[in-house]
């Protein structure tokens, strides 16, 4: 008799079963195993598979049954083979449709247990570090973290990737991914396992030479013994989840978030371009860059499947509308009807063409150069008539923002190879006529008028489909001028994140300069923080989703981004909030590109806003990470509070942080809360203890990002105690400043940016 499996168990043992919505949990809370089916697909097909417990759209990372689902939900159950052979097996009733098929009988006792790290294994109850068996052994779509991608020497087995047939079908599809053991300094995309299409270049012991930014945040290592040889990986940040794997339309992505986060997001995608993948667009298919389906069929010729080009999966490909006459039905005689047979008989059988031979040569010798001349005319002609076109399309390359299709340049964003190997041809941001851009904003009237700021305007425009813009127009009197707008477009356009602000395009025109944002209805942060009249809209949760926001989009900008960015200018105005109240990081204007191995930048301009600068950045121009991390800090203390850092006087302080670390230090840290909160919050001493670290005068002090990310998600570990913050009097900025020419250069207050944008 089967016995019940206990409710949230990472174990399955002997004697128990696993069926209906039962499900095994890995102990720390991270994966979970059980039964699914996917929606929306009109047949019952049921799997068993693996997948990350608290990301809210259910991503499977793997599955046992993929070629051979189950039917019926009330008679699916796993258990452990009664035959003592340690087998664990699959059921649809009496039907065994999966096994773990291990050849070689164990006479010990052994479980089933699904490890933290998403890997179920089979081993010996009585010593649990003998493994018989273990998913990772056998991946399907997906390379989780300390997962295999190789193939063992002994059987020849692959650890390969396969993709999915399509999005609703978890049976094998076209597309692989995995090394050959004739070459295994690289690992390949290939099509039917048998056509090539992309590798990831060779791997030198740290990266892989194509795709270094794969590399960032997680550490590879290539294993290579008599037995077996594959490639494994580890997340560098625990608090990162991460999972590589090959699509249904043949690219290969990575998916990453943090632990406290109920969400993925692709961060790293290729190749990047649909033409690059190889019959991605099927039998009889056309490939166009010019269509928001990527593919068509040829005149003459329809989707296979029109399901499955509505989701643009084209690989089924086309097939010919109407039937060729040679496919007609035969005559009620047994005769095929109007048709001309031809038959390949000897020579010998065919009749006397003697005199016909002797004028064959003279002809040609007539025809073929005179076919040739005709050839080179045409296609000269053609090649003529090709380049004036291209000249003409680029004088009229810009478009009208009014009927654009967004929608078709999602993944544009993330094409960095072009920038970091200054491609600058390729770089495929939208450009927008100023005719277009002004009639969107109602000739820039008063009334779209969002705000204003170092910058300049910004407006809000409205397309012929209803989707809403904002339009930042460069000012001709802007403190920043076009090598900012430069930066922030070549820069921003190659990143793309959840918490970072979109930029849909630009505008070059008439002397104007303008860039086109996706429109966030909840203005800035500002907005809502400083005003008393709607502070109270942000309440706790609030408030701690928009810290966490931040931080996340300063780890992916300092550590996670190929380009690693210094924002520099990071502010509450520059804090954009969505319909859901989670911040966007915007105005990368001033933000700067680390390369190589470099620790920090110096620089004789400098600019930013008074109250959230570091002090090494203000005093003596040195900007590095750690710059970006201190003006976090100093965000984090003015959400908690509900005042500004600048212009804050109370008592004897004549600045935020000042005020904060005199409580803190009198253990009444409690009175800085904003008080439109109510009561203290249980978190509130530990979000002021990280606040006070992230500001701590020596930047040595600071913590990085990603340890930041680790503190907020960490609610058990203590906190290191903080040293004095800089800036604590208020006016020491501006003294020290004064009296370090020597060290600062040109330092004059003129250049920092008193940015007063209102509402965005």
């Amino acid at each position: 008799m089967e016995g019940k499996l206990c409710l949230g168990s990472d174990k399955l043992p002997e004697g128990n079963s696993l069926s209906g919505s039962d499900t095994i949990i890995s102990e720390d809370g991270t994966f979970e195993l059980g039964f699914f089916s996917k929606t929306g697909t009109s047949d019952n097909n049921l799997y068993l598979g693996i997948w990350y417990k608290n990301i809210t759209e259910k991503t499977i990372a793997w599955v046992a049954n993929r070629e051979k689902p189950m039917r019926n939900t009330a008679g699916s159950r796993l258990r452990i083979s009664a035959d003592g052979d340690g087998n664990l097996i699959l059921f649809d009733e009496s039907d065994k449709v999966w096994s773990t098929n291990m050849s070689s009988v164990f006479p010990a006792s052994v479980e089933a247990v699904l490890l933290d790290v998403g890997n179920l294994i089979v081993r010996d109850v009585a010593k649990k570090s003998v493994i018989y068996w273990q998913s990772f052994d056998h991946p399907t779509d997906t390379w989780l973290p300390e997962g295999k991608l190789g193939f063992n020497k002994i059987n020849g087995n692959m650890q390969q990737l396969t993709s999915w047939k399509n999005a609703d079908d978890v049976s094998t599809g076209m597309f692989s991914v995995g090394i050959s053991p004739n070459e295994t300094n690289k690992y390949f995309l290939e099509w039917n396992k048998s056509k090539s299409y992309w590798s990831s270049g060779s791997w030198n012991g740290t990266i892989f030479s194509s795709v270094p930014e794969l590399s960032y945040g997680k550490k590879f290592v290539f294993v290579s013994n008599e037995n077996e040889s594959y490639y494994t990986y580890t997340n560098v940040d625990t608090a990162v989840l991460s999972m590589l794997r090959i699509t249904p339309s043949g690219k290969f992505e990575q998916l990453t978030s943090f632990k406290s986060s109920s969400n993925l997001s692709v961060s790293f995608v290729q190749p990047r371009k649909e033409s690059d993948i190889y019959a991605s667009c099927g039998a009889f298919g056309i490939f166009s860059n010019n269509s928001s389906t990527t593919c068509s069929c040829l005149q003459g010729f329809s989707p296979i499947s029109a399901e499955a080009t509505g989701r643009n999966d084209w690989f089924g490909g086309c097939e010919r509308k109407l039937t060729l006459q040679c496919e007609n039905s035969t005559s009620g005689k047994g005769k095929i009807d109007e048709q001309d047979l031809y038959l390949k008989v000897s020579n010998a059988d065919l009749p006397n063409t003697a005199g016909k031979r002797k004028i064959l040569p003279v002809v040609l010798a007539v025809l073929v150069p005179l076919v040739v001349l005709v050839s080179v005319c045409f296609i000269g002609c053609f090649y003529k008539r090709k380049i004036k076109q291209k000249g003409t399309r680029k004088k009229s390359s810009k478009q009208d923002l009014l009927s654009f299709d967004f929608s078709y340049i999602g993944n544009r964003a993330n094409d960095e190879t072009n920038l970091q190997k200054g491609r600058k041809e390729d770089f495929d941001l939208p450009m927008f006529s100023y005719a277009s851009v002004s009639k969107a904003t109602d000739n820039f009237s008063a009334e779209t008028k969002l705000g204003e700021g170092g910058f300049g305007p910004v407006y809000r425009g409205k397309l012929l489909n209803g989707l809403e813009i904002a339009a930042k127009r460069l000012s001709q009197r802007s403190v920043q001028g076009f090598v900012e707008f430069r930066n922030e477009v070549e820069l921003i356009a190659k990143l793309q994140h959840r918490n970072l602000v979109r930029l849909l395009g630009c505008c070059v025109d008439q002397d104007e300069s303008i860039l086109i944002y996706e429109y966030l209805p909840n203005k800035s942060l500002d907005f809502w923080l400083f005003d008393l009249k709607k502070e109270k809209i942000l309440d706790w949760a609030t408030r701690v989703q928009i810290i966490e926001g931040i931080a996340q989009g300063l780890v992916y900008l300092h550590e996670y981004s190929r380009m690693r960015v210094v924002h520099r200018d990071l502010k509450t105005s520059n804090i954009l909030l969505d319909n859901e109240m989670n911040p966007k990081i915007s105005d990368f204007g001033m933000a700067r590109i680390f390369g190589g191995n470099n620790s920090n930048i110096n620089t004789q301009r400098i600019v930013g806003t008074y109250g959230y600068m570091a002090p090494e950045y203000a005093v003596e121009g040195f900007f590095f990470f750690k710059s970006d991390v201190f003006s976090f800090g100093v965000l984090v203390l003015e959400i908690l509070s509900g005042k500004k850092n600048t212009g804050f006087y109370e008592e004897d302080c004549l600045s935020l942080l000042g005020r904060t670390w005199e409580l803190w230090t009198s253990n009444r840290a409690v009175e800085l809360m904003d008080p439109t909160l109510g009561s203290p919050k249980p978190s509130l001493l530990r979000y002021i203890n990280l606040g006070l670290l992230c500001v701590q005068d020596n930047p040595r002090h600071r913590p990085t990002m990603s340890t930041v990310i680790s503190m907020l998600n960490n609610e058990v570990a203590p906190l290191p105690a903080p040293k004095q913050p800089a800036f604590t009097t208020g006016r020491s900025m501006i003294n020290t400043a004064s009296s370090s020419n020597s060290t600062a250069g040109n330092y004059s207050l003129n250049d920092l940016s008193l940015s007063m944008v209102e509402p965005k």
